[in-house]
């Protein structure tokens, strides 16, 4: 069969254009809070640029790196995931804000381990079943081992805590494992076993208790609360459909909580309106067709797998999200892809890209 010489060059666009667009978007979010907390209005700028530099880096790396290889990778790897995720939880390496314990500081570079992970466990996963066949219609050899490494990784992320990750994580295991072929009565038990397990981690904890209890009113609570998505709400409204212009939020200014992170799309339907949001989100609906695109295309299942895993990962990230920005569901920190501020997201985000660009670029020469 005939290999195709050349990437997928509407997903390299994409990918590019998103992530300068990110940084772009990061500056008009974060510039007035950057000058009052750091006297220095392009702090955040600055170091996204030089992230968007090394994730366009890595993603050239990963891109000419045959993706076959990861398959001798992906226990190793997951096994350096597992080992950063209890690093973090040491006192004294792990960086606590929030009360939580995310991030490991090493001078002026602060790694999320969680990210590390996400990709981690898709290697693994899409190397096991690509494996495994058949056997993974199987109770015993098929579906609890998996369930073992994914509780284990789970664990470890509810310790931080950081039940927002751990549920991705869940989510994007149980969809690859249906897609593999896992029995259905499978994945509904584990479903019915960890619904009272997710009802008590979420009901038990107050602040998350809170944040559903706004979700359903806001308007019950909007000084505390419900602030954070009745300002997002505002963000949206004041835009309309044009927006007030590029670096022309009013809700950055210290009214939005998290606008260069979280909530940066909420900036960006205030500066650039419902027209601006429509183009994000059609982008991000083109790059998860071409990645699925180049799953379909893949000439063997572990590449099948990992380019499914990949653009599931990148796809559910950015629909939670949005749809925490808009409203749709309880908040919830996850990160926007390409877009929102963080060096580790960004990098992993884009090492995905790469992974994906060249299982693209081993589909069929006849399909070009």
């Amino acid at each position: 069969m005939e290999i195709r010489k050349g990437f997928d060059t509407t997903l390299l666009l994409l990918a590019v254009v998103l992530t300068c667009f990110g940084v772009v978007m990061v500056y008009s979010a974060s510039s007035i809070m950057a000058e009052k907390r750091y006297a220095d209005g392009f702090y955040f700028l600055k170091r996204q640029g030089i992230y968007a530099i090394a994730g366009f880096v890595v993603m050239t790396v990963a891109m000419h790196f045959d993706y076959r290889n990861w398959r001798h990778l992906a226990v190793p790897f997951l096994f350096f995931c597992l080992f950063l995720l209890i690093l973090v939880l040491i006192p004294g390496i792990g960086n606590q804000a929030g009360g939580a314990s995310r991030w490991i500081r090493l001078g002026p570079i602060s790694i999320q381990p969680a990210e590390v992970a996400k990709l981690g466990l898709v290697i693994y996963m899409a190397y096991s079943l690509s494996k495994k066949k058949d056997k993974v219609k199987s109770l015993t050899k098929g579906f609890i081992p998996y369930m073992i490494v994914l509780a284990l990784l789970l664990a470890l992320l509810l310790l931080q805590p950081d039940l927002g990750s751990a549920l991705a994580m869940g989510a994007v295991a149980m969809i690859m494992l249906l897609v593999a072929g896992t029995r259905l009565t499978y994945l509904v038990s584990i479903a019915i076993i960890a619904a009272p397990l997710l009802y008590y981690a979420v009901m038990n904890v107050d602040y998350r208790r809170r944040r559903i209890l706004a979700f359903l009113n806001p308007w019950e609570d909007p000084s505390d609360t419900g602030f954070q998505i009745i300002q997002s709400w505002i963000a949206f409204g004041s835009g309309g459909f044009g927006g007030n212009g590029l670096g022309q939020s009013h809700q950055k200014l210290f009214f939005l909580p998290e606008a260069h992170t979280d909530f940066i799309f909420a900036v960006i339907g205030e500066e650039l309106g419902y027209a601006g949001v429509f183009v994000v989100a059609a982008m991000f609906l083109v790059l998860i067709v071409r990645g699925m695109r180049a799953s379909l295309l893949a000439p063997d299942d572990f590449g099948r797998f990992l380019a499914f895993g990949m653009t599931l990962l990148l796809g559910l990230q950015a629909f939670v999200n949005i749809a925490v920005v808009m409203g749709m569901v309880p908040t919830k920190g996850m990160a926007l892809p390409f877009l929102s501020y963080g060096g580790t997201s960004l990098l992993t985000t884009l090492l995905a890209v790469g992974i994906l660009l060249n299982i693209s670029s081993h589909a069929p020469g006849e399909v070009r």
